[in-house]
Parts: C-alpha cells; sequence; structure tokens
C-alpha cells in the first residue's frame, strides 16, 4: 500500500517542486542580483511552461499518456518533439532555471544539471526502454534524429 502511494507521488512535478522550494529558499538567504536577472527568468519561465503545455496537448491528440511509468499508446514526434524527446522534461529544466534567475539565486542554476541527471536517472531511461519496446524500429529511428535533451 505504502509503495503504491509512493508510485503515485513519485513523479516528475514533485521533484521539480522541491527544487523550486529549494531555489526560492537560496534566494531569500543568499539573494545575488544581477541586472535583467528578473527579465531572463520570466522569459525562460515561459518558454519552459510553452513547451510543456505544447507536449501536453500534442499527447493528449494523440491519445497517448504523459504520465510516467504508463505504457504509450502512440509515438509522438513531431512538433516539439522533433525538438528534443522530452520536451516536458526540458520545460521542466528551463522552468528551474528562470527560476533560480527570477528569485535572485543565479548560484542555484547549478542544480540545473543535476535536476536533469537525476530525471534521466529516474525517469527517461526507463521510459526510452518501454518506448523502444512498443515501437521498435521507429523509436530507433527517432532517436537516431533526435536528442534527448536539446
Amino acid at each position: 500500500m505504502l509503495l503504491d502511494l509512493w508510485r503515485d507521488v513519485d513523479i516528475p512535478p514533485l521533484w521539480l517542486g522541491l527544487c523550486l522550494a529549494l531555489v526560492w529558499k537560496l534566494g531569500q538567504v543568499m539573494p545575488m542580483a544581477f541586472p535583467f536577472e528578473p527579465i531572463i527568468g520570466a522569459a525562460l519561465i515561459l518558454i519552459g511552461l510553452v513547451l510543456m503545455g505544447a507536449a501536453l496537448i500534442q499527447m493528449l491528440l494523440h491519445r497517448t499518456t504523459f504520465i510516467p511509468r504508463r505504457d504509450p499508446h502512440a509515438l509522438v514526434t513531431g512538433g516539439v518533439f522533433s525538438l528534443s524527446r522530452n520536451p516536458i522534461y526540458l520545460g521542466d529544466a528551463l522552468v528551474l532555471a528562470g527560476a533560480a534567475l527570477w528569485w535572485n539565486a543565479p548560484y542555484a542554476l547549478a542544480l540545473v544539471p543535476v535536476f536533469m541527471w537525476f530525471l534521466t536517472w529516474r525517469y527517461i531511461r526507463g521510459e526510452e526502454a518501454t518506448i523502444a519496446a512498443h515501437f521498435g524500429e521507429e523509436y530507433a529511428a527517432y532517436r537516431s534524429r533526435v536528442r534527448r535533451w536539446i
């Protein structure tokens, strides 16, 4: 029962939320403002949210899941998925980077590659194996054309 509950809450938005809380706290404890940081931060957050929204819409239109560890019903390769195999996770990383700048915590940008590594380790590698099992050569061809992140 506890394992099932953990599986239900162990999703990327949880980890993004925890990282955002850490970045916010760092910005409160050790603020370091630079010119244009809030503007650049807001732009990164907006780009990340648009990327996530576009990917979500594409997945819904293809009637496939966007929830990690669920079996996909379609391989989405167009639109934002032609830029990145993981546009939602890329959007998460952009939101995190943008928040670090928005909240005057540029040193927290060091958390972004750690977050990306964690997502790759925790979710992406398993998702890629599942997608490969479902879509075989079609996924292999897509994978050879489009990078994991950007």
